[in-house]
């Protein structure tokens, strides 16, 4: 009998993941092993060698772990579910002008479902990760918080996380740097763990190479958007370009046209094939509307309060202030913000802890050409 109970651990075979179990282990926990198999690489088409969390190799050093930990390991393939909700989503969101974050859509709808799913089949109380981020609760509510290595937080991309969730989940990385958790590997014995790259790219287009992907996954679609036109903000023709899902706001090369001076892209419209570029300062907005909405330390926010948001994964936040409408927030900043992309994902932080998250729609006080 173990003195923690039983705990069903994620492991994807890589380092975060592997000393996340192991401390769990010598904390008393049974630990279950579990590594789940998102895509098959082949269907990808990419050029790339088989890499990351879903290679052979991957969940193959995630078993011999379980095994040299002594606790039980299985695979879960979550393929097709998977695809139908992330892929698909992935390719929708292109193909409607707008930026997506697959893997905030995954952990939200996918992992953790399935997470949970077998956790209660196995008897398991709780489930684990290596991500870096912090669980906490404040009057019944669950909430993530930033970690305490603010250069690997994840807290950004946990937003999605509902209650139930959130309270059966443990991060055990979340008090722990990097070097810390390098240094554990080490002295494990896992030396290849500790030198092992990070990928830091969409799990299932390996060769970062998302507007290959599209067309690979779209029959048809470069002759369906070829042809398209560069306007500027005034709707003046600057040229043609290969199709607007092959581009994303903020985007300064690549554009195959020379301006001499640099140009972004600042607007995607899809309704006509239109790509619209503009100057840097024409990508600062003070504005944005968010949708799709998740509370996590509260149900509602103070719309007399000063709060961070953030608008990407590595951004480093800005103060605003929040207009709640319905099932939407109006985000308004006390300062231009460069680069808001619909699709992408919003956070609000209040300190360290998140507030609710959501999806951009749009940005308000885009200055870009709506034809």
């Amino acid at each position: 009998m173990s003195k923690h109970g039983k705990i069903l651990v994620a492991m994807s075979g890589g380092i975060d993941s592997t000393i996340a179990a192991a401390m769990l282990h010598d904390q008393g926990y049974q630990v279950i092993g579990i590594t789940m198999k998102t895509w098959d690489y082949a269907s990808s088409g990419g050029s790339k060698k088989e890499t990351g969390c879903c290679s052979l190799d991957s969940l193959q050093d995630a078993r011999r772990i379980a095994v040299d930990m002594g606790f039980h390991h299985f695979i879960l393939d979550i393929r097709e579910e998977f695809g139908d909700a992330v892929i698909d989503n992935f390719v929708d969101e292109y193909l409607a002008g707008r930026t997506p974050n697959p893997c905030v859509l995954c952990n939200t709808h996918i992992k953790w479902n399935a997470l949970l799913k077998r956790a209660d089949g196995l008897d398991c109380q709780y489930i684990a990760t290596g991500h870096y981020a912090r669980i906490n609760e404040l009057n019944g509510r669950y909430f993530v918080s930033k970690a305490q290595d603010l250069v690997k937080d994840q807290s950004y991309v946990l937003w999605g996380l509902n209650q139930n969730a959130l309270s059966r989940s443990k991060f055990p990385l979340a008090e722990y740097l990097k070097t810390d958790v390098r240094r554990m590997a080490k002295e494990m014995g896992y030396d290849n763990l500790a030198k092992k790259a990070e990928s830091y790219e969409i799990c299932f287009v390996p060769d970062n190479d998302y507007r290959g992907f599209l067309k690979r996954r779209v029959d048809g679609l470069e002759e369906q958007v070829e042809g398209g036109l560069f306007i500027d903000q005034k709707g003046n023709v600057l040229g043609k370009h290969n199709g607007y899902p092959f581009y994303t706001v903020g985007q300064r090369k690549g554009l195959g046209l020379a301006f001499g001076r640099p140009m972004f892209v600042t607007n995607i419209l899809p309704d006509s094939n239109m790509v619209v570029l503009g100057e840097e300062t024409d990508l600062q907005q003070n504005e944005m509307n968010v949708s799709q909405l998740n509370w996590l330390k509260y149900d509602s926010v103070d719309n007399n309060k000063e709060y961070v948001a953030k608008i990407r994964y590595k951004d480093v936040g800005h103060i605003c202030t929040i207009d709640k409408k319905d099932d939407e927030i109006n985000v308004n900043f006390l300062s231009q913000v460069k680069g808001i992309a619909p699709g992408q994902s919003a956070v609000i932080y209040e300190g360290d802890d998140v507030v609710c998250g959501g999806i951009i729609r749009n940005s308000l006080t885009n200055n870009s050409t709506k034809l």
